[in-house]
């Protein structure tokens, strides 16, 4: 009889063992929130300066690291929504060529905030640790704190302003379930940024009439699901 319950106990723990439901990486309402470093490194390219005259140059915009933030809601097992957020980036500006007026080959700086909103699409079934996702999403970035270096400055360069800029996005990325509502994420995603830049040269008004920044944004992050 001892003999038999064990048996039974024995069964019914690995019947138990086999049957019981795998829960879901992520399930409808789900919230998920990750923080990591976000690096963006723009594809850019741009006209050339015009003040008064072209001057034959144009400009370029290096790459900059920051914390990188975003919060995403499940509308359903596969589909979320998710709004990428940063600290400020602050990216320096640099003329086309070497050191064309003697000032140096940086013209300025600037900073800005990419405010993202992407819907995601998750291929694999809810149940595995494994999320690989895609998704496509509108961008608004807006500058600010634009200035012209001090040597720029004292050559009469003054006014520095970007324009607000609307484009698409895309990425890829994936999520990968460590346990106990945490999880290890990275993601690529590539953003339309352009924008015009207006400035003074003494009493000439100057354009640069685009500047295709386009960047790769690369983020690696730790997330933790609600």
């Amino acid at each position: 009889m001892k003999k038999t319950l064990i048996t039974a106990l024995v069964a019914t723990t690995c019947l138990s063992a086999i049957y019981t439901p795998v829960a879901a990486a992520y399930d409808k309402g789900d919230i998920v929130v990750r923080a990591g470093f976000t690096t963006v490194a723009p594809d850019d390219s741009s006209t050339n300066i015009m003040a008064g005259s072209d001057l034959g140059l144009g400009v370029t915009v290096d790459s900059n690291t920051q914390l990188g933030l975003n919060v995403a809601y499940f509308v359903t097992d596969k589909w979320n929504v998710e709004l990428l957020a940063a600290t400020p980036f602050s990216h320096d500006i640099n003329f086309g060529v070497a050191d064309p007026l003697g000032t140096g080959n940086q013209l300025g700086k600037t900073k800005h905030l990419p405010p993202t909103i992407t819907a995601n699409y998750f291929f694999n079934d809810p149940a595995a640790k494994f999320q690989p996702y895609a998704g496509v999403g509108v961008n608004y970035t807006v500058f600010f704190d634009e200035e012209f270096t001090g040597a720029n400055t004292e050559a009469g360069l003054a006014d520095l302003d970007l324009d607000s800029s609307f484009g698409l996005s895309a990425q890829i990325g994936a999520d990968y379930d460590i346990g106990d509502g945490v999880g290890i994420n990275v993601s690529v995603r590539y953003i339309d940024i352009e924008t015009d830049a207006t400035f003074n040269l003494g009493s000439t008004a100057g354009t640069i009439d685009t500047v295709t920044i386009d960047p790769w944004v690369y983020t690696v992050s730790v997330a933790y699901t609600f």
